[in-house]
């Protein structure tokens, strides 16, 4: 999972099917530390409770289209909740020199 913030809404103007009444969202992805990290990307916000300035929690790929009902609809991210709080701990985090 991945955490991320909303920055806003998208409508469509044809939606597909399966994809009804779910809202598409602007979404900022963020480090750790809740700093931005890459690219704005559109979300299906599988909660449909998530609003503007929210810090949210996502997954991409196949597991965003399994999140959703019907099962692999067209998405290629999907927000899967909303998070209340970070607390990072002051151990070293593991690096993979691969």
């Amino acid at each position: 999972m991945h955490l991320g913030k909303v920055i806003g809404t998208l409508t469509p103007c044809v939606v597909y099917t399966g994809l009804e009444g779910v809202p598409l969202l602007l979404i900022q992805p963020l480090n750790p530390q809740q700093a931005p990290a890459g690219s704005p990307f559109v979300a299906a916000d599988t909660t449909r409770m998530c609003g503007r300035g929210e810090l949210i929690y996502y997954e991409s790929s196949r597991e965003a289209a399994l999140a959703l009902e019907p099962w692999f609809v067209p998405v290629d991210h999907a927000i899967i909740g909303i998070v209340d709080n970070v607390k990072l701990t002051d151990y070293p985090v593991e690096r993979s020199d691969d």
